[in-house]
């Protein structure tokens, strides 16, 4: 059976984009070829009020913290963008005296904060992870569509909300992502690197970041088989240029299509946990 989640046994709604989606893609995907590293090669740096900045930070979180399990991040009032809204997992061994490694999960095009979730979910408690899943406003992230903003800003309160509930470890925080939230999350990671030590990368066909700080280590997956990203012009293409670029990128390909297998999550997982 087939979900849309991206996890083992699914195959995203991104494997019936439609010609719009597919032409912007590509689109978009050059101009990253053509610009995006050509900014890298020119020097750059990140300034305070670069796009695509994020200005949230772990820090002492106030009260007893949240209960262990899955809860929506409720920061979107009732109605009006309430669907679009986000998750937040607590895995069951938390200690607020303790603090988490923390991992940010976003979906790929069509998707949603629950299928996030699904590659680390069902093995965050063994591994102590915090896992929060911020909904995109639209039906794919803001960069994909246009320039950066409504996206950062709402990973920006999701992300003050956690740090003030959570304790969170400042030196194991990472970005996660499947598809078009793969490409997101590189994009972000890279922006963010004082943020972000690490990013996972599942099948990503873009690198746009608005700027460059710090060096996070990547994991990038990518299906021989993706008839939706195909894998010479995304995740190889994207691998050989990170490196090309001093980063430390640790890649994996699989026999198979768009979606994120479980012996792919696990390596993951425990890549994440290395030192």
């Amino acid at each position: 059976m087939r979900q849309s989640d991206g996890s083992s046994a699914g195959e995203t709604p991104e494997s019936h984009l439609s010609r719009r989606h597919a032409l912007r893609l590509g689109a978009a995907t050059a101009v990253a070829a053509a610009l995006g590293w050509s900014c890298r090669g020119a020097g750059g740096g990140a300034a305070p009020d670069s796009p695509g900045r994020l200005r949230a930070r772990p820090a002492s979180p106030s009260g007893a913290g949240p209960a262990a399990g899955l809860t929506p991040l409720g920061l979107e009032a009732a109605g009006g963008s309430a669907a679009r809204d986000g998750l937040l997992y607590v895995p069951s061994g938390y200690r607020p005296d303790r603090p988490a490694p923390l991992v940010v999960m976003l979906h790929g095009a069509g998707g949603s904060a629950r299928g996030a979730l699904n590659p680390f979910l069902a093995r965050a408690d063994a591994a102590g992870l915090l896992l929060l899943a911020p909904d995109s406003r639209g039906q794919t992230w803001d960069f994909i569509r246009g320039p950066y903003g409504p996206d950062v800003a709402f990973m920006d309160r999701a992300l003050r909300d956690v740090f003030g509930r959570c304790a969170v470890d400042p030196a194991r925080v990472a970005i996660e992502g499947f598809s078009d939230g793969a490409s997101y999350a590189l994009s972000l990671g890279l922006t963010n690197g004082d943020l972000f030590g690490r990013i996972v990368a599942f099948s990503p066909c873009i690198v746009a970041p608005a700027a460059y700080l710090g060096r996070p280590r990547v994991f990038v997956s990518h299906g021989t088989d993706d008839p939706v990203l195909p894998i010479e012009g995304c995740g190889r293409r994207i691998a050989a240029q990170l490196r090309a670029e001093g980063y430390a990128v640790e890649y994996r390909e699989f026999d198979g299509g768009h979606t994120v297998p479980a012996e792919i999550a696990r390596g993951a997982i425990d890549w994440l946990a290395s030192a």
